[in-house]
């Protein structure tokens, strides 16, 4: 218990009066140590998701119930929790997120009780952010895009034009709320922040992934799309280009705070063809594509 605050110590003593192992499990998570939650904790509360006889709901409301914390380290430990649960926990969990109308009300989360407090607090609100949207993202289309099959016979891959002009700018909203988190190196200075940093990268890849894969599928259907679908079409590209510049700008911080080379992506490498124009066929659609915008 050592590092436990006696407000900790004092509130995981009222859930084994009372039973609750899941509620203590998450107050151990979510404890004021500078750190990220403990592996342990983390592991119970996955394999909860996976026991049937477990309150979905309760769990995923006595992590809101942290979120009220007037400690950021609480309160930014309580998001860590529900982020790693919705990347590893049973679908249930991700699924009832995605059925409320709301999750995270912390736009105006400010904890002055210190500097440190101040300066977290900007990373707190953009988190839940990306957390609200991960979860609008399932809620819009039924699936974690982290977690979609990949590959030429992947979801994103075998998409039809008119789902995939729905599905990318999804994708495209979620990858900015993710980036939007925007820490420097300088700013991952403790076990917490660097903790929600890490599953921010974990996500970055593979949302960058299903939506280089969505890409790829969008430019190969590029010159049979119909006339309303082009300018659509092109204008999620150009977004795409200036997304993977943003994501370039995130990975070199991931490599800056000593995350593995290999397991960061060069994205100078990314196969992703370009939107030339050369050929009677491609002429005669970069035209008509050109007509459309203009209208």
């Amino acid at each position: 218990m050592s590092g436990q605050s006696l407000t900790d110590r004092i509130a995981a003593a009222q859930h084994s009066v009372t039973g609750s192992a899941v509620a203590k499990a998450v107050c151990k998570a979510t404890t004021h140590e500078v750190m990220g939650p403990k592996k342990k904790h983390l592991d119970y509360l996955i394999q909860c998701t996976n026991e049937m006889n477990v309150n979905i709901p309760q769990l995923a409301d006595t992590l809101f119930e942290r979120t009220a914390n007037s400690s950021w380290v609480v309160v930014f430990k309580a998001l860590i929790t529900t982020h790693h649960l919705m990347m590893y926990g049973n679908e249930r969990f991700i699924q009832y997120l995605a059925s409320r109308n709301t999750l995270f009300h912390l736009n105006n989360y400010l904890d002055k009780s210190a500097m440190q407090g101040y300066d977290m607090s900007t990373f707190i609100r953009r988190y839940s952010r990306y957390l609200n949207e991960k979860a609008l993202s399932y809620r819009l289309v039924a699936v974690d895009f982290t977690k979609m099959k990949r590959g030429i016979d992947g979801v994103m891959r075998t998409m039809n034009a008119e789902k995939l002009l729905k599905t990318l700018p999804i994708i495209q909203s979620q990858l900015d709320a993710l980036l939007d988190f925007d820490a420097n190196p300088n700013e991952l200075t403790n076990g917490v922040i660097n903790a929600a940093f890490m599953l921010l990268f974990k996500d970055s890849i593979r949302l960058f992934a299903a939506y280089n894969e969505g890409i790829i599928n969008l430019l190969e259907k590029y010159f049979d799309m119909k006339k309303n679908q082009c300018k659509e079409g092109l204008d999620i590209y150009k977004k795409f280009l200036a997304r993977m510049t943003k994501l370039s700008e995130f990975l070199k911080v991931a490599e800056q705070v000593g995350i593995d080379q290999g397991d960061i992506p060069d994205l100078t490498q990314v196969s992703v063809p370009a939107f030339g124009f050369s050929g009677g066929k491609e002429n005669k659609r970069s035209l008509r594509c050109q007509q459309v915008s203009t209208k």
